[in-house]
């Protein structure tokens, strides 16, 4: 069974997804959010999801951010539609500073870093990764 990352957004949402044997954390696709639930109904259909993964916002000082109301509706809708899918929430502080610098550090282009869809899948994977390096003691 595979893990579905989230890196919610007002407009976008970034997804990643693990391997069956949840080994390799992958950068799946942005959705617009909208449009979100609908991508979900098929992509359930397809594969089976172990847990859900959304990523919470912070601030340094570990307080809510402006995006926190719109990630705890996205989360308590998601345990509404999917109740049999545990959901797991992760720190994403920094993942979109280190989505940027991966960018960078792969050799992608300005002109495709610009595109804010590529952030957000690689932010989303970023917090796919964490939840499973927690899982695993932080190997």
């Amino acid at each position: 069974m595979k893990l579905l990352a989230f890196d919610y957004g007002r407009k976008r949402t970034g997804l990643a997804e693990t391997d069956e044997l949840q080994i390799i954390a992958s950068a799946l696709q942005t959705i617009e959010t909208p449009k979100l639930f609908e991508f979900l109904k098929f992509y359930l259909e397809k594969n089976s999801v172990e847990a859900f993964i959304v990523g919470e916002p912070k601030r340094l000082n570990n307080e809510r951010t402006d995006s926190s109301d719109i990630v705890d509706q996205f989360v308590n809708r998601l345990r509404k539609v999917y109740p049999q899918i545990p959901i797991h929430r992760v720190d994403e502080r920094f993942t979109s500073k280190m989505a940027f610098q991966t960018m960078i550090d792969s050799g992608i282009g300005k002109k495709k870093r610009r595109d804010k869809g590529t952030v957000d899948r690689i932010s989303a994977t970023l917090i796919l990764q964490s939840y499973m390096e927690s899982k695993q003691g932080g190997f």
